[in-house]
């Protein structure tokens, strides 16, 4: 018996090949949401050193100093430096200059902050008694 590939030669060549639109439009619309979603999360270039500290060209507002509220505060320690009898009513006064550029760790489940205070500024003078 032999093969009839005439036939089939000739069947080929009546059906044009049919591509269904609506998968491919699928694929791309998922593509394109993709690469939009994609480019919105991009890395901003940071070059400053604040650390995710706002950046203010001068102090702002009326005092040095400015209140810390940590609801069970009890101890304070800035440089290592144990200032706990500087808090009143689970709260301490914060010198601007340390919030500008020292360092500032608040553990609240300790009920202790952690101040690392600019060179040059004394425990004494990086914060204070709070005023009513």
């Amino acid at each position: 018996m032999a093969l009839d590939t005439s036939r089939y030669r000739n069947k080929l060549r009546q059906n044009n090949p049919q591509v269904n639109l609506v998968p491919l439009i699928d694929v791309i619309f998922t593509i394109l949401i993709f690469l939009m979603v994609a480019a919105s999360f991009q890395a901003v270039s940071n070059t400053s050193t604040n650390a995710g500290k706002p950046v203010l060209n001068q102090t702002t507002g009326p005092s040095d100093y400015y209140l810390i509220p940590v609801a069970g505060l009890k101890t304070v320690t800035v440089n290592g430096v144990d200032m706990s009898q500087d808090i009143r009513n689970g709260a301490i006064a914060v010198h601007t200059k340390v919030i500008d550029e020292g360092e500032i760790v608040i553990k609240a489940n300790d009920g202790s902050i952690t101040i690392t205070a600019p060179s040059g500024m004394s425990p004494s003078e990086a914060v204070n008694v709070p005023q009513q």
